[in-house]
């Protein structure tokens, strides 16, 4: 699986090449003091090579950022790395699909047409055309292949945007005449067809989505689970932003820890000061883009195409606030607007002065990029030592912790004798009695002790209860009851009723209870009190709560058939029924329909 994801890390790499080249061809050929396309300034064999130097070493940095390696060995993140492969495929097809539509020289196979009044001939129009042509399908057949692989792909059409709006500015083929070069350059004009692509790929589907999501955005039900609200996740992530660009260039340790669960949330302007000082920062990160978009348009492009990436996970969807692997484009745009001037010539257009300095600081950040990197891969090599490792970058984090301790539970085997079984209390102790912690902690002390038939301490008990009451169950709190609860009825636990009963009392007493969390004690109560009457009660409110998932009306039908109540069964078959969209449930349905009774 590792494999894998390494060649499509690669393969990556190899496309963000193809890419940044493109995309300095095309910033060499603009005189961003005009916006008028030149062709050729200086030697373009040389421009050629130079553009492809500067090209592969971004993208040899970006290969090896740190913070791109939670996307290539954390497997699940296979959809991340997957989806933006599509992305730049699409990008580099948008970039040479655009510069097909401009070219207007004699060269490009263009020429004036005598039937139009020396206007844009028929040569003209078709290679424009297939030009085009190329800008539409790259983008519709990239963004639809990469949301196969993850949503993020959807962001695809706005990086295009941006490179049309920096590099290309919307603009048509020149009308040309037989002009001699010292007459006046031709005005462009707006490419309406290119307008009207972004309408339909962007701002169509973005009106609708919006407009879909939005109901939910505002429901308080939505953000129940979470700890945070949206106007607190809106602020904290404007701090989040800020520290992407730190950790993507001046990466460490402590900074890359995998787990951000112990992360400040704000909750206003100044609780933490630096909630407005990092609005102040990215508000003039979007000035810039404005300022730099004729002086600087690779500078220009590489802020908006990080700041752009930042639009779907960091703002108004209920996600959790922090992942690494979030950055795996956005970085490559830190680096389209850093690598370009640090390692620009002391001559020329693009001449900077200071040529050794910044040399040497590009040659200090491959370094230190490249033995971050190296330290955290042999960490991710071995589960132990990556759960040591993340535990020690991350010492106040409930969910290292918790790893951790669990982590020595797997190797322990379940053997009491085992040294691992003791090394397991500390970290999951730790994590139980960290400010903000989930039952995770408690759940696996429990869990870890039943097991191995072991005394359970009342603390344990104690702290999940408190926890309980104190908070409405989040996610992983749900998730520790229903590992409790699926121990006991495999029989492979002893827990005691009262203790187990408490914890749910506490966590129901709630207002609104999750139907997750209403399955699970319907769960407890069916298959360990043997208490049918509350089970189905329990199943039945899961249903109503959440009426479009599947698991909860399938238990339910089974517990009705259990009990010979076939009719009820049938009506909610028929129920369940509606919900196979697409043969989804194909599966499900038949097996249920073999029970007895039914049909």
């Amino acid at each position: 699986m590792k494999l894998t994801n390494l060649v499509i890390h690669l393969l990556n790499g190899l496309l963000v090449f193809l890419l940044c080249r493109a995309l300095l061809w095309a910033a060499s050929t603009k005189d961003v003091a005009s916006d008028v396309a030149v062709t050729a300034k200086g030697n373009p064999d040389v421009t050629g090579a130079r553009a492809g130097i500067v090209a592969a070493l971004i993208a040899t940095g970006w290969m090896l950022l740190p913070i791109n390696l939670t996307a290539v060995l954390y497997v699940v993140q296979r959809m991340e790395s997957l989806a933006n492969l599509f992305v730049l495929l699409g990008l580099i097809g948008y970039v040479i699909g655009r510069q097909r539509t401009l070219k207007v020289t004699a060269a490009s196979g263009y020429a004036p047409s005598p039937a139009s009044g020396g206007g844009l001939g028929r040569t003209h129009f078709s290679a424009s055309t297939r030009g085009f042509t190329l800008c539409f399908a790259s983008i519709i057949v990239c963004t639809g292949m990469g949301i196969l692989a993850k949503e993020t792909a959807v962001m695809l059409p706005l990086y295009a945007l941006l490179i049309e709006w920096l590099l290309f500015g919307f603009q048509r083929p020149r009308d040309v005449t037989a002009a001699t070069a010292s007459e006046a350059p031709p005005v462009r004009r707006r490419d309406r067809r290119i307008i009207a692509l972004f309408l339909l790929v962007l701002a169509l589907p973005m009106t609708l989505g919006l407009a879909w999501l939005l109901p939910g955005i505002f429901n308080p039900e939505v953000w129940a689970t979470r700890n945070f609200t949206l106007a607190t996740r809106l602020l904290s992530e404007a701090r989040i932003i800020v520290d992407y660009i730190g950790w993507t260039l001046l990466p460490t340790p402590s900074a890359l820890s995998f787990y951000h669960d112990n992360f400040y949330i704000s909750s206003g302007l100044l609780t933490p000061w630096t909630t407005l000082a990092s609005i102040v920062m990215l508000a003039a990160l979007t000035a810039s883009i404005v300022w730099l978009r004729k002086r600087r348009p690779l500078v220009a492009l590489g802020i908006a195409l990080f700041l752009g990436c930042q639009l779907l996970t960091g703002t108004i969807l209920p996600l959790e606030l922090i992942y690494e692997h979030r950055n795996y484009f956005a970085s490559f745009g830190l680096l389209l607007a850093i690598v370009p001037l640090l390692v620009a010539p002391t001559q020329g257009v693009t001449a900077l002065p200071m040529a050794l300095p910044r040399y040497a600081l590009f040659a200090g950040l491959m370094l230190c990029w490249t033995a971050l990197t190296a330290l955290t891969a042999h960490a991710w090599g071995d589960p132990l030592r990556l759960a040591e490792d993340l535990a020690n970058r991350a010492p106040r984090s409930p969910r290292a912790q918790y790893e951790l301790g669990r982590t020595y539970i797997i190797y322990s085997h379940y053997d009491p004798t085992s040294p691992f079984t003791k090394l397991a209390y500390a970290p999951l102790e730790k994590a139980a009695a960290t400010p903000g912690s989930s039952i995770l902690p408690e759940q696996a002390l429990i869990f870890m002790n039943s097991r191995m038939h072991l005394p359970l301490k009342d603390a344990w008990w104690d702290s999940m209860v408190a926890k309980l009451k104190a908070h409405k169950p989040g996610v992983q709190d749900e998730s520790s009851l229903g590992a409790l609860t699926q121990c006991v009825r495999e029989q492979r636990c002893d827990l005691p009723t009262g203790r187990m009963m408490g914890s749910f009392v506490a966590a129901l007493s709630h207002p609104n209870p999750s139907a997750r969390l209403l399955a699970t004690y319907g769960d407890y109560a069916w298959n360990v009190l043997d208490d049918h009457e509350l089970g189905e009660r329990m199943t039945r409110e899961a249903v109503k709560t959440n009426p479009s998932e599947p698991a909860y009306q399938i238990t339910l039908i089974r517990m009705l058939a259990v009990q010979g109540r076939n009719a009820e069964a049938e009506l909610a078959l028929r129920k369940l029924t509606a919900l196979n969209i697409g043969g989804r449930l194909d599966q499900d349905l038949s097996t249920l329909r073999a029970l007895p009774g039914l049909r």
